[in-house]
């Protein structure tokens, strides 16, 4: 007995780990070694044992290969969404319905509650529209500062009220063209639900919505290159 009263469950465990031929040796004592089950009182055999836990490795493997198949799945509605709401933006002919059509198609592809813009610096032929009307110095300064889209609870925000109704949350999505990029517009989208757009969201979905919009909207800027704060770009 003394040689072995220093040994401990830790010894025994390296021994086994470092001998894989033992239970060759003693094959017998996997079948009469009985562990406690993890889900009751009775006591089962140790391939009983490594059998559940199989089973348990498959199940859990089984529900990540579900989970990625319906992310798969979201991931091609979304992109056919998307397609679609491109091919009516590139299908609109008239430059004066680009913005009517770019929010209605947003709100119907993606079933958002709200959406609204306002662009600055647009062509003379634009300037009466209801998308041009005067925005606040200080909206044009905060869209300046934005390096992507904005998601979070409405706190005042001015561009809420370019909606029609009262939101709880907004995603405020930077319109800009040019090299470098300059702001020459936003776009809001708001929903009544506080949970619909959050801070903890990611944006890069945001951000190429925003640079779709931002290529088909530049079409109704000032033709003007020395127009004050104009990006440049070429006459049509």
């Amino acid at each position: 007995m003394s040689g072995i009263e220093g040994i401990t469950e830790q010894d025994i465990a390296d021994y086994l780990a470092n001998d894989p031929a033992f239970f060759e040796r003693h094959a017998e004592l996997l079948a009469n070694v009985r562990i406690s089950h993890p889900h009751g009182q009775r006591a089962v055999s140790l391939q009983e044992r490594q059998a559940e836990l199989l089973r348990d490795k498959i199940r859990g493997l089984e529900h990540k290969i579900i989970e990625m198949i319906r992310n798969g799945q979201e991931n091609v509605a979304i992109a056919d969404r998307l397609h679609r709401w491109t091919l009516a933006l590139m299908l609109t002919r008239d430059d004066s319905q680009l913005p009517e059509v770019l929010l209605r198609e947003l709100r119907h592809q993606f079933l958002i509650p709200q959406a609204g813009l306002r662009l600055w610096n647009v062509g003379a032929g634009h300037a009466l529209a209801p998308f041009a009307a005067e925005v606040n110095p200080d909206v044009k300064t905060f869209v300046g500062s934005l390096n992507q889209p904005y998601c979070g609870i409405n706190s005042g925000f001015e561009a809420a009220r370019w909606l029609e109704d009262d939101v709880a949350s907004l995603a405020l999505v930077p319109l800009t063209a040019g090299a470098p990029a300059q702001p020459f517009g936003l776009l809001v989208l708001g929903s009544p639900d506080p949970t619909r757009y959050t801070a903890e969201m990611g944006t890069e979905f945001l951000s190429r919505v925003g640079e779709i919009a931002s290529a088909a909207l530049s079409r109704l800027l000032h033709a003007d290159p020395h127009a004050a704060g104009h990006v440049d770009r070429q006459p049509d």
